[in-house]
């Protein structure tokens, strides 16, 4: 991946000129996609309603067309000449059969006449001998090639011998209501185009766009066109072209009506496709409308340029009055800037020219101008301010580093002289006496320990905390020692302490500055442990530093506590800690001490007792 580039700045007018040119393309945009949508949606959808309106159309032709035939079958009488009445009704077949011949009757339909007792029409399917026996030779004799087409399902079928017929059986009633003979006949479907021709120009006319049919309508034997003007590469009828198969699946199959857009053949159309039935009620084939879609997408096209030229003219002049606006907006901000510049520079006397034609940017550089007096007024008291507090805080770390530096001499030799009588040097001591001795050197302890802790404190305060690091044995150099300074105050208390450091563990620290952060980790510990208590320092290395763990059994600290365990001054409100004196420096100094070593230190509660980790440059 290369590496990222920073936007160079730019001036306010281009920032408010680029803000507005994409509110105005954005708003340009939504209104062309929504115009868009408006015209694909309100075009094609009234071109889907058109097929299926169309569809029904062609159904009520086809229904009409069977029924056509029964009106001419019921004024026929058997005593006729059977092939001159074929012929006046303009049918491909007619045939009268007594009741004598019953038994032989093929067609479905006569047979549920005769059945019946009533007249009934419908399609079927009629087979290639019973089609071989009519008389005369008509187009629908002729046997179908079925062709390879794209999208149809496999099939094994080379040639479409049997036909569909439109068919009509009448009963023929005695005078006792009995069926003396069945009259049936009908028009073979396959290659008869009379009838899709006459849907096509009763719906459609014969318009063509570009050369193509603008309609066309399809009549299917299972899934072979068997008559339909869908022309095919060549100009001529498509016959023997198969549906595609997910048309034969959802029609065929499942007996549903399918419309949609589809590939016809050569062009796409939007299409309608309905199942036709037998009379069983079972899906024999289809029939199909279809309109050319390149009309309605050129239709579509029309529109949206109209629309978007206007969309693109009214975006152009929002562009142009954006630049004005822009303008008008961006110099007197630009005044703005530049006296922030100013501010910001200490020249805290800089004002803006209040005089535009905009109220709400004259109230802004009055605000602007009243703020820049305000923020003039108040450095100045600032610097007075900050004056005294730095003479105070002068005042304040000099007394701490007089009274410590007094303090500590005097102490030196107190602490001698009264170890010294305690332990017998200057003569015995009675029980009672060095009683009261020991209460006089733990103070005096503790008060030398204050003075250390005020003396790092007044170097803290002054930044003279220096760090001179050198290579330091944690064991050896830090903690043993420590531990060893602070026997006979952990002796007294019977604590169990355990320095678990390897002794090969060295780190990268200053000896003086370590000594302090391990003398106050573990008197801390001595000092909030119960008696008998256990107290562990174990240590281990962490991602180039090392990690410094002194743990110690007392109450866990809760999470509020730890929130200002580091601060300067600060000590726990807790029954452990009014039992023990305290200053609150010796955390703050130590965190201290850590971080100018490039480390840290934190408190992590554990199950009887806390810990007090920290981390520093390992060797």
């Amino acid at each position: 991946m290369g590496n990222s580039q920073i936007l160079p700045p730019v001036s306010i007018k281009t920032r408010i000129l680029i803000s507005f040119l994409v509110v105005v393309l954005t708003l340009s945009v939504s209104i062309a996609l929504l115009g868009y949508y408006v015209v694909m949606h309100d075009i094609f959808g009234r071109a889907e309603r058109k097929v299926l309106n169309d569809l029904k159309v062609a159904r009520m032709v086809y229904s009409a067309e069977i029924e056509r035939i029964g009106q001419g079958l019921r004024l026929i009488s058997p005593e006729g000449d059977i092939e001159a009445l074929r012929q006046r009704l303009d049918l491909h077949y007619l045939r009268y059969v007594a009741a004598s011949q019953f038994a032989g009757l093929q067609s479905d339909l006569a047979r549920i006449a005769v059945t019946d007792g009533r007249a009934l029409g419908g399609t079927r399917r009629m087979s290639r001998e019973e089609l071989d026996s009519m008389p005369g030779d008509f187009a629908g004799k002729r046997s179908i090639p079925v062709k390879d087409t794209p999208m149809a399902g496999p099939t094994e079928r080379e040639v479409l011998d049997n036909v569909m017929v439109k068919e009509y059986a009448v009963p023929v009633m005695n005078g006792r209501g009995q069926v003396d003979g069945v009259f049936y006949g009908g028009r073979v479907v396959n290659r008869d185009y009379t009838f899709v021709d006459r849907i096509r120009d009763l719906v459609y006319g014969r318009e063509l766009y570009r050369g193509k049919p603008v309609g066309t309508v399809t009549i299917f034997q299972d899934d072979v066109r068997i008559s339909t003007n869908v022309p095919d590469e060549s100009g001529q009828r498509a016959i023997g072209t198969r549906v595609s198969s997910q048309v034969y699946e959802k029609v065929v199959k499942e007996g549903q009506v399918w419309h949609d857009r589809a590939f016809v053949v050569t062009d796409w159309y939007k299409t309608a496709y309905e199942p036709i039935k037998n009379i069983q009620g079972e899906v024999i084939g289809i029939l199909y409308v279809g309109t050319l879609e390149q009309p309605f997408y050129d239709m579509a096209r029309q529109v949206l340029v109209i629309f978007l030229l206007a969309v693109g003219v009214v975006t152009l002049i929002a562009v142009l009055f954006s630049f004005v606006l822009a303008g008008a907006i961006s110099r007197p901000l630009t005044q703005v800037v530049h006296a922030s510049e100013c501010l910001a520079s200490g020249d805290w006397g800089c004002q803006v020219t209040a005089n535009t034609s905009i109220k709400d940017i004259n109230s802004m550089a009055e605000a602007f101008n009243a703020m820049a007096i305000g923020l003039k007024e108040r450095q100045e008291s600032l610097r007075v301010s900050n004056e005294k507090l730095a003479a105070m805080n002068k005042s304040y770390v000099d007394l701490i580093g007089f009274v410590a530096h007094e303090l500590k001499g005097i102490l030196a030799s107190a602490v001698m002289n009264a170890y010294a009588v305690r332990d017998g040097y200057l003569g015995m001591v009675n029980f009672k006496q060095r009683k009261a001795l020991d209460s006089v050197t733990r103070n005096l302890d503790y008060l030398d320990a204050t003075v250390k802790k005020f003396l790092n404190l007044g170097r803290v305060e002054r930044g003279e905390l220096d760090v001179h690091k050198t290579s330091l044995s944690l064991k050896k150099d830090v903690f043993d020692a420590s531990i060893h300074s602070l026997a006979a105050i952990s002796l007294r208390k019977k604590l169990n302490i355990s320095n678990e450091i390897d002794p090969d563990l060295a780190v990268q620290a200053d000896a003086d500055l370590m000594q302090i952060v391990a003398n106050n980790l573990v008197s801390n510990a001595i000092k909030y442990s119960p008696d008998a208590g256990r107290i562990s320092v174990t240590a281990r290395p962490v991602n180039g530093k090392v990690e410094v763990d002194v743990y110690n059994d007392s109450t866990p600290i809760s999470e509020e506590q730890r929130a200002r365990l580091f601060q300067k001054f600060s000590r726990l409100d807790s029954p452990e800690t009014k039992k023990v004196k305290g200053t609150g420096l010796g955390l703050y100094i130590t965190k201290q001490i850590i971080e100018r070593h490039g480390g840290s230190i934190r408190v992590e509660p554990r199950e009887h007792g806390n810990s007090f980790v920290f981390q520093i440059e390992r060797n």
